[in-house]
């Protein structure tokens, strides 16, 4: 029954070495769902599934008797799911925070605990200066031999300076102690703006299919400023077309046209890479063979705010799958691209940069082709135009 749900393969003469990593991943979900474990850990669980199988993995886990924790980017499931989230970002005390209330108590939670954050913070900076002044009031008392004024009672008038500074630098050792870290600031992704071509068809293709893999005749023609949100289930050759658009496979039936000096920006759907090479000596790689085809508007990737200093200087091999996505949508956008096509652009990403990310293809002017099972994407971007890619039962019956 899983195996069908999931749209897995039921083959079983076939190794999982000889499928691709969403079929791989859909065997192994299935086997784990149909195990009746009795505690179930997911890591991603909802990438490589179509709607169908979005949903049975959602009633799966809402049915499942015993425990359940995932790892999980994806809103409407952890809306759906998760009636507590633990939230391991940056806090005030270095300790991770469970929120309950599910994903919406998670949100206001989290929101309430960086504002108060922030305001301790600067109350905690507000106190240093404040107690910087009293502990100079005091040093100049005592460097002056400062005295009260006469008609003070006579052990009054001996100097209180030297008390005053030892005073001063009691509440400076006390706040110390309970110092207040500066809120760690989150990454923040800025599009650059992108190129656009007017009155030219950036990419045609016409009537286009793929033996094995896209059912055609498919037609698309995208020109600067157009939105299309590609949909369908899996295997109905939503990547493969988006590969073609791409220039990254040919098509067996029909043509594509480029627009000259048409560029395209294109982000597949993710595969771990085992390159040892520095992120930013990648990225220089990529900036100098945009230079080298005569492109002087290149995108500094300190700019992008997709990754750290210290993660561009590491070995792309030891990134996470999710620093890996964002180090393939900067090199996407490096050449500010006339067209960007993304496959499945939420797998890995975190809930903020989403939002950014969605808020961002909204506005750019350039085309923007979206292949995606992101429920709350699909919502988000509801007012895109959509290409249904039929399933390849559902294309022959047609």
């Amino acid at each position: 029954m899983a195996l069908d749900a999931l749209g897995a393969v039921r083959d079983r003469s076939r190794a999982l070495a000889q499928m691709s990593v969403g079929e791989r991943y859909r065997v192994r979900l299935a086997c784990l769902l149909g195990a009746q474990h009795d505690f179930l850990l997911l890591d991603e669980p909802t990438n490589h599934l179509d709607e169908h199988g979005l949903d049975f993995l959602t009633a799966a886990l809402r049915d499942h008797p015993g425990g359940v924790v995932l790892v999980s980017h994806d809103r409407v499931l952890l809306a759906d799911v998760a009636p507590k989230i633990l939230d391991l970002d940056p806090s005030i005390d270095g300790r991770p925070r469970v929120y309950g209330d599910g994903y919406e108590g998670y949100r206001a939670g989290r929101s309430a605990a960086m504002a108060r954050w922030e305001q301790d913070y600067d109350q905690h900076l507000a106190e240093e200066a404040r107690l910087a002044d009293d502990l100079s009031a005091a040093q100049n008392r005592l460097r002056s031999s400062w005295r009260p004024p006469k008609g003070t009672g006579k052990h009054q008038r001996a100097t209180r300076a030297p008390s005053l500074v030892r005073a001063v630098n009691r509440r400076i050792d006390d706040l110390a102690d309970h110092a207040v870290s500066r809120p760690v600031a989150p990454l923040r992704f800025h599009m650059p703006e992108l190129a656009t071509l007017s009155g030219v068809t950036l990419v045609r293709a016409e009537e286009v299919a793929v033996d094995g893999r896209l059912t055609g005749p498919v037609t698309v023609a995208l020109e600067s400023g157009d939105r299309l949100l590609i949909t369908g289930p899996n295997g109905a050759g939503k990547s493969t077309l988006l590969a073609v658009l791409a220039g990254q496979l040919e098509a067996d039936q029909g043509s594509v046209r480029v627009a000259a000096n048409a560029r395209i920006g294109f982000v597949a759907q993710e595969t771990p890479s085992a390159d040892r090479r520095r992120v930013h000596d990648i990225y220089e790689a990529r900036m100098h063979q945009l230079r080298h085809l005569g492109l002087d508007a290149t995108v500094p990737l300190r700019s992008l705010g997709l990754l750290s200093a210290a993660d561009t200087a590491r070995p792309l091999a030891e990134l996470s799958m999710g620093q890996q996505r964002r180090l393939d949508l900067a090199l996407a956008l490096a050449g500010r691209p006339h067209a960007l096509l993304l496959d499945e652009p939420t797998n890995h990403l975190s809930i903020a940069l989403v939002d950014e990310l969605t808020e961002a293809l909204d506005a750019t002017a350039a085309a923007v082709v979206v292949v995606t099972h992101d429920r709350q994407l699909r919502r988000d971007l509801g007012h895109w135009p959509e290409l249904v890619i039929p399933g390849r039962n559902e294309a022959h019956k047609a």
